[in-house]
């Protein structure tokens, strides 16, 4: 049955069919326009819950008026209050390792082609110490008169004191150089950044820990004062009462100590050595004091303390039992107050692949980073990297190399759309 066309313009219709009229399409324009009729207010309502900044990014290219909003400072630090910085790479020995697709902070890495820490003075060797909001705090190392341009290293020798100290920001590229402390402060030291908190975004605080012969001290650094203050100090007979004298011995060399943070609190472990007790140092009472583990068998590099819910100090690592088996990611927890340290309960075990050999890189409030390579081959080693969503447990492919793994700090920023300048 041949199918019946409707008529053209001033045919005549036949009897007994009927056409309905063509509905007005909306163009994108009339779309555009509806969009922008919504109050300023509103929309930046619901701009704040978008769920990720590279939704965000997106919308602000919508439209003049939504870029406009986007953009605008009060917005963009209620935005950035609300949600976590994604993980956007790492840095390694050799450069900034960006996260690759399917990553979904791939998009936003990929803005950071050109990512490097050229900018700095050119006339020593920087080692990278620590990376927080956005920042790197560098120090110089005193074996190198010069190196080019563009090596940045890792060390795990820390000189006695640093000659130079900088923090960075290297999305805006810019710096800020460090006053040093006295040289005949300690015979070694550690510097490291800390958390925001509630202080202005441009604002940032380095906090240097003092392994000397008879005590322990932190000194603290603020953008603001631009000067060093003594914040903490504690003899290690007082620290160790009760202790054994290796952990005393093993604790003033912080080249055998990892460090963790979580609520306020850093924390450094010697399970690499089998040590059983964790360094405590809380940032609001700026006091020193030592905890003990959770009942385990913990790796050399199996062990990230982060945060893990309100209240709560989260411990993530791979025990090191039933080996032939496979690795298994445990999950353990204990209230922060009015408990003990030793009323640990394990809450999840999530698998692992039992081809691969697992180890823990670096951990931030947020997220883990771990690699993995598989436990024989041939071939020359692929390791893989990992980051986990601290939040979700949700395990994502970052990057693989076959560069052999160096010390490894996560870089978590805003795209550049979104950020703002951290120095």
């Amino acid at each position: 049955m041949a199918r019946r066309r409707p008529p053209t313009a001033g045919s005549p219709v036949p009897a007994g069919l009927h056409f309905l009229p063509s509905l007005p399409v909306a163009t994108n324009k009339k779309v555009a326009s509806r969009l922008t009729e919504i109050p300023d207010h509103l929309l930046a309502e619901i701009f704040l819950r978008l769920p990720a900044p590279e939704d965000l990014a997106r919308a602000s290219a919508a439209c003049v008026s939504f870029r406009r909003l986007v953009t605008d400072r009060s917005f963009l630090r209620s935005f950035r209050r609300l949600h976590a910085p994604p993980l956007l790479g790492f840095l390694d020995c050799a450069s900034f390792n960006p996260a690759l697709p399917p990553h979904p902070s791939a998009p936003a890495a990929r803005a950071l082609a050109n990512f490097s820490l050229s900018f700095l003075p050119s006339h020593c060797r920087w080692v990278v110490q620590d990376i927080r909001d956005g920042r790197v705090l560098l120090v110089r190392d005193p074996e190198e008169d010069w190196c080019p341009l563009f090596s940045i290293l890792f060390s795990r020798i820390q000189p006695p004191v640093p000659s130079e100290i900088v923090v960075c920001d290297p999305l805006h590229r810019r710096y800020v150089l460090l006053p040093s402390l006295p040289e005949d402060l300690a015979a070694s030291v550690e510097h490291f950044l800390v958390p925001l908190g509630e202080e202005s975004e441009a604002a940032f605080r380095v906090i240097c820990v003092a392994h000397c012969e008879t005590r322990l001290a932190a000194f603290v650094f603020s953008s603001n004062t631009r000067q060093w203050q003594a914040a903490a100090s504690k003899s290690w007979s007082d620290l160790f009462l009760g202790r054994g004298e290796l952990t005393r011995t093993t604790l003033m060399d912080p080249t055998c100590l990892k460090r963790h943070y979580a609520y306020g609190c850093f924390y450094w472990d010697y399970s690499m050595i089998k040590g059983k007790e964790l360094l405590v140092l809380d940032t609001q009472r700026m006091e020193f004091s030592i905890t003990d583990l959770p009942p385990g068998n913990w790796r050399k590099q199996g062990l990230a303390i982060v945060g893990a819910g309100e209240g709560r100090l989260g411990d993530k690592g791979w025990p090191d039992l039933l080996k032939e088996l496979g690795y298994d990611l445990t999950y353990t927890s204990v209230r922060n107050k009015g408990e003990s340290p030793s009323q640990w309960q394990m809450e999840k075990i999530i698998s692992l692949d039992s081809e691969y050999q697992y180890s823990i890189r670096d951990a931030t409030e947020r997220y883990m980073l771990f690699i993995r390579v598989k436990s024989s081959s041939l071939q020359p080693p692929l390791f893989e990297y990992f980051s986990m969503d601290i939040k979700t447990l949700q395990i994502q492919r970052v990057c693989s190399t076959h560069r052999r793994p160096s010390k490894a700090c996560i870089y978590t920023n805003f795209p550049p759309l979104l950020s703002s300048k951290a120095i």
